[in-house]
């Protein structure tokens, strides 16, 4: 497991970003795509159809995305995790304080709501009192599977020892990854 400081072997090219619901993963695939130059794909739009239905070619898109020779994407979907895992040169775990998690998926559901944001596939997010109501609101969602994130992660290291796994704990560390060792291996 690296931390935010250590060197990367070799420049990454198909890399995945795992972290609890609202950690932040997919700004920080999007930067990291961009550092690379290679395409960010966000799974949530591969996954979402209209009215939050799971798309019927989820499972082929991911198949087709898993096969080019480069892509950052989030690591989720218990359905799309192997084949995922199992291209992936490099796994970059946002593991923030679950603190800084529930405020910040709240902070994006609520802003997504006020501005009627539509975040994939002319989807938007529900009533904010849906969070009382709906046991998988995306809120109650995160605190309830907070800690599997970590357990993946263990397993991973035991399936595949050699993938390099980066373990950033903090925005600060993110960004201080993504200066240093992303851009020294991007050289």
């Amino acid at each position: 497991m690296l931390t935010s400081n250590q060197s990367l072997e070799a420049c990454p090219r198909r890399v995945l970003v795992a972290g609890t619901s609202g950690s932040g993963k997919t700004t920080l695939a999007s930067r990291i795509a961009r550092q690379l130059g290679i395409p960010h794909v966000e799974i949530d739009a591969l996954y979402h159809g209209p009215n939050w239905t799971p798309r019927e070619s989820f499972l082929a898109d991911v198949s087709a995305l898993v096969a080019e020779d480069e892509w950052v994407t989030e690591w989720q979907y218990r359905s799309a995790r192997a084949a995922l895992a199992a291209r992936a040169d490099l796994v970059v775990w946002l593991d923030l304080p679950v603190a800084t998690v529930m405020r910040q998926v709240t902070v994006r559901t609520v802003r997504r709501q006020l501005r009627r944001e539509v975040p994939w596939n002319g989807n938007h997010e529900p009533s904010l009192w849906t969070v009382f109501t709906e046991p998988n609101h995306i809120v109650r969602w995160a605190w309830r599977t907070r800690h599997r994130t970590g357990e993946r992660i263990d397993a991973l290291v035991r399936a595949r020892p050699e993938l390099a796994i980066v373990r950033l704990r903090s925005h600060r560390q993110a960004r201080a990854w993504l200066e240093g060792p992303l851009a020294a291996s991007s050289r």
